[in-house]
This record gives C-alpha cells, sequence and structure tokens, in this order.
C-alpha cells in the first residue's frame, strides 16, 4: 500500500512539475511576444501581460507540491539536526499537519475566490473569467497535500542534504 501510494505521488509530483515547467515556458514566450510587439513592432498587445500573469500563477502552485515532497518548503533544519531521532519523527508530523492546515485553507479559499471569479471578466481577454486564475490555488493545494502525505510516508531532506 505504501508503495503504491508513493508511485502515484511520484507521478502526481512529477505531472505536477512538469505542467509548472510548461507554464514558465510559456510565461517567458510570452514575454518575448510582448518585448518583440510592444518595443520594435510598436503594437503592444494587452492580452499577452494577463496570460503571463495567469501562468506564472499556475507555475507557482504547481511547483509547490515539488517543494513540499524534497522537504525544502518548510525549513526547521536547524531544529532536526540539534534533535533527537525520536523527536525527529515529531517534528516530522508538526510540520505536516502546520503544512495541511495552510494547504486546506489555500484550497478553501482558493475554490471561494475562483466561484466568485467567475462573474469577473478578464482586462484583455473578454471571454476569459477570474476563475481560471484563482483555479490555480486549490489545484495546486490538492497536489501539495498528495506531496506532504508522500514526505510524511518517505522523509526527503534535500534542503538539508545540500545545505553548506
Amino acid at each position: 500500500m505504501k508503495d503504491a501510494f508513493l508511485r502515484f505521488e511520484r507521478f502526481t509530483t512529477g505531472f505536477a512539475m512538469v505542467a509548472a515547467c510548461a507554464m514558465m515556458t510559456v510565461a517567458a514566450s510570452l514575454g518575448m511576444y510582448q518585448i518583440i510587439t510592444r518595443f520594435i513592432l510598436e503594437q503592444p498587445a494587452e492580452w499577452s501581460e494577463v496570460l503571463i500573469r495567469f501562468s506564472l500563477v499556475w507555475m507557482v502552485f504547481l511547483g509547490i507540491p515539488m517543494a513540499f515532497r524534497q522537504g525544502a518548503m518548510v525549513c526547521v533544519d536547524v531544529i532536526y539536526r540539534w534533535s533527537p531521532a525520536g523527536l525527529r519523527r515529531v517534528l516530522d508530523w508538526v510540520v505536516f499537519l502546520a503544512s495541511m492546515v495552510l494547504v486546506l485553507v489555500i484550497i478553501w479559499w482558493g475554490w471561494d475566490y475562483a466561484n466568485r471569479g467567475k462573474v469577473q471578466t478578464v482586462i484583455g481577454l473578454e471571454n476569459v473569467t477570474m476563475f481560471w486564475a484563482y483555479l490555480a490555488l486549490p489545484v495546486g493545494g490538492v497536489f501539495c497535500i498528495i506531496g506532504l502525505i508522500g514526505q510524511l510516508i518517505d522523509p526527503q531532506r534535500h534542503e538539508l542534504e545540500t545545505a553548506q
């Protein structure tokens, strides 16, 4: 059961990371497009700036699960290094619970914002509502929960291992 969940977690976290990288590529490409249209062609495209913002929001919330999974999101390095082995597992649970509360709040209010944003259209993209921008919060939050559970089951401390 543990191995099956960890395989599922690796797949979902990997998928979220690929999607976050795709959103970064979209933002960078649109940024270059915006520079070319604004400064070279002198005909700015107002829609590109809005899509850059949307893609950056999605990039962040889809990238956070990988940070949680690698143990790099909530840093308790000094306490963890100085703690005996028995207390380290308690510390894992404290970090897990605090992170889970934060993620659940983000999911709850993100979904609320997304639903409220259904009636708010985006300037520059008349047929697109803010729902799609705010939806990044609950979607990223669900991926975070999976990553947090994976971190609790199979702790990884990449931040500690690479610290100097």
